[in-house]
């Protein structure tokens, strides 16, 4: 009898901490929410920012977010992918794979601005690649890198050994096994955690001060030339990304509506945050009924 007591109280200490967590949560996004939707409009979603006037937009940042975001998963994730194959299926067991995975860990978690000073002193300074998007691609590809590698590992061990000696019973071979067979079998879970990490990148803020920069270049989003220096995907141009640009607005607040645009940033910033989390969870539910052909 005490025995099932002490298991009721458990359940319920458990249950009231799950619910605190929730409360918290939803009291933190519905007070950015409720702040700034109303502020949202196809006007400030697109408009250029103003400096020094109000009725600025969030356009050119919002773009800067995407672009730098296509950039850093087009780098990290063929290394992390690569990596992740070698760590879960070839790595021996040795001292060299232990060292690997400790720099894995403690690269994962280094603050955010130490990898932006970092960038700032080996691309900005030492390479001359000056405040860039480029610069701020790969800071954030270090930034990303750790959690990529990890996740497509734990993915890729997640699947049944059963699955392995099935295709190597058949003759093939260890690489095409893991290709053909363990691949497709993680990939639903590969897919959400890279889709979390690019939410994680999208919102990512200290890491680019000292590399992409803090302004917003005038671009031409009629000129789509990559190598003119007004074209949207021009490499070498500075890159004002949107949490950037809320965190310069608090610091700054030199327009007339600082409040209205930070409230209407920060909104459409947790917005495309809580997408990405819902995306990952559709994508990766569906593929893992597609490919194991579950209902």
């Amino acid at each position: 009898m005490k025995t099932k007591i002490q298991n009721k109280i458990a359940i319920n200490i458990i249950r009231i901490i799950a619910g605190l967590v929730v409360i918290i949560l939803l009291f933190l996004l519905g007070d950015i929410l409720i702040a700034g939707v109303p502020h949202i409009s196809w006007h400030f979603l697109t408009a250029a920012s103003q400096s020094f006037e109000s009725g600025g937009g969030i356009g050119v940042q919002l773009f800067n977010s995407i672009y730098l975001l296509i950039l850093t998963l087009i780098i990290s994730f063929p290394i992390s992918l690569g990596a992740g194959i070698f760590l879960s299926e070839y790595a021996p067991k040795n001292i060299v794979t232990s060292i690997v995975r400790m720099a894995i860990e403690v690269l994962s978690s280094l603050p955010s601005v130490v990898v932006g000073l970092f960038g700032f002193l080996l691309f900005v300074v030492q390479l001359q690649m000056g405040f860039s998007i480029l610069s701020g691609a790969i800071a954030l590809t270090f930034f990303n890198l750790p959690l990529l590698t990890r996740n497509i590992e734990e993915s890729l061990r997640a699947v049944p050994n059963l699955q392995r000696e099935a295709g190597m019973s058949l003759g093939l071979s260890k690489w095409r096994t893991v290709t053909r067979i363990v691949l497709p079998e993680a990939l639903p879970g590969i897919v959400t955690g890279v889709v979390l990490g690019a939410g994680r990148v999208f919102g990512e803020a200290a890491a680019l001060i000292y590399t992409a920069g803090q302004s917003a270049t005038n671009i031409n989003f009629g000129n789509w030339n990559p190598f003119n220096a007004a074209s949207p995907l021009n490499l070498m141009r500075p890159a004002e990304t949107l949490a950037v640009h809320i965190w310069k607005i608090n610091s700054e607040g030199v327009m007339p509506d600082a409040s209205a645009v930070s409230a209407g940033a920060s909104a459409v910033l947790i917005i495309v945050v809580l997408l990405f989390n819902i995306f990952a969870r559709i994508i990766g539910n569906s593929l893992y009924r597609k490919l194991t052909a579950t209902k």
